[in-house]
């Protein structure tokens, strides 16, 4: 007998289809930060904000007020008629069971509020005027940002309050301020899939444009008119900068702004910025990636030198905490507003 044969097993050889093929190229340390931030609150957004807005139901309200062109002459008829709109939308959310949303629109409904415009179906909308608008030689726009409503437009009140105090206290002798409070956006909540993209603040752009033109018609022709946008906000003011007749733009608790330097804003205004030290929004990568049909995040930091934004002074603030009372992040605002640059102290 001889030898059994040693049998050697054979490798497949590949043929054409199944080739190696070339490593994937590695994906870019930005891209891979933005998907590690981005892509689980993309996930944990598309879980929980369907839910949420599946527990409560809309609001009814009435439909905004029909008004004429609004010029200063009629600006006071525009109040009482949004006055008397968010009184009809008070009794409406009562006898809908909703008494937060009642109380919310009573108060606006107050003889003492100046509202410019009232819309109070679903999450709601709002301008209103701290001040005499007709006469004010400085105006003050506040944008806000997520998870503002009517439902919470207390605290934004308060915060528009606080500046024109400020500012009352600052102004020299025979200058008028006022302050407009600009709901004028559906804002997006901040654990949602909408906070982290630019969708929302591309709708809202034109509105803010078109109150600005209108603040223009409104204001004296001497009127320096500020925009001051906190956190998301910062990212409608920067889709409305291009060619906005504005004096400045002031940045707050911002999460970037989709431009990668100031001359990306297309803006002649001054773009100031600032961040307290307290804010939570200073651990959210500042990236800008595009993810599932999407431009999710918002570019570089504001605050950074690369940038190119005048950076100011927020010292402790936390993300709620730029229009505090005594702060030196309000007390900077109101110096901004007033067109009194070389007093803003640097951050």
């Amino acid at each position: 007998m001889g030898r059994p044969r040693t049998e050697v097993p054979r490798l497949p050889v590949p043929g054409p289809a199944e080739a190696p093929q070339p490593p994937a190229p590695a994906p870019h340390p930005t891209a891979r930060r933005a998907r590690r931030f981005l892509l689980p609150l993309l996930l944990t957004a598309g879980l929980v904000v369907p839910l949420a807005g599946a527990a409560r139901p809309e609001i009814p309200a009435p439909a905004p007020a029909a008004l004429s062109r609004l010029t200063p002459a009629t600006l006071p008829s525009a109040y009482e008629a949004n006055r008397a709109d968010a009184a009809e939308a008070g009794r409406m959310a009562a006898a809908h069971g909703d008494a937060h949303r009642a109380g919310a629109d009573r108060a606006l409904a107050a003889r003492s509020r100046r509202l410019l415009s009232f819309d109070g179906r679903g999450p709601g909308l709002a301008t209103e005027v701290l001040g005499d608008l007709a006469h004010a030689d400085r105006v003050a726009v506040l944008v806000p940002g997520s998870d503002t409503s009517l439902d919470t437009y207390a605290r934004f009140h308060r915060a528009a309050a606080a500046l024109y105090g400020d500012l009352g206290h600052r102004a020299p002798a025979g200058i008028r301020v006022a302050v407009v409070a600009w709901l004028g956006y559906r804002t997006p909540e901040t654990v949602s899939t909408a906070v982290a993209t630019p969708a929302r603040a591309e709708q809202a752009a034109p509105g803010l444009r078109a109150l600005v033109r209108q603040l223009h018609t409104l204001a004296p022709a001497r009127a320096r008119v500020s925009l001051l946008c906190h956190s998301y906000g910062s990212v409608v003011c920067a889709r409305a900068a291009a060619g906005l007749d504005v004096d400045d733009i002031a940045l707050v608790g911002s999460p970037g702004t989709g431009a990668d330097t100031v001359a990306g804003l297309h803006t002649s205004a001054r773009v100031w910025a600032a961040r307290g030290s307290r804010d939570w929004v200073a651990h959210v990568p500042h990236v800008r990636a595009d993810l599932l049909f999407t431009t999710v995040g918002f570019g570089p930091d504001p605050v950074s030198r690369a940038f190119g934004a005048r950076v100011f002074d927020a010292a402790g603030a936390d993300h709620s905490g730029y229009f505090r009372p005594g702060s030196a992040a309000l007390a900077n605002l109101a110096r901004i507003t007033l067109g009194r640059a070389p007093e803003v102290s640097r951050g």
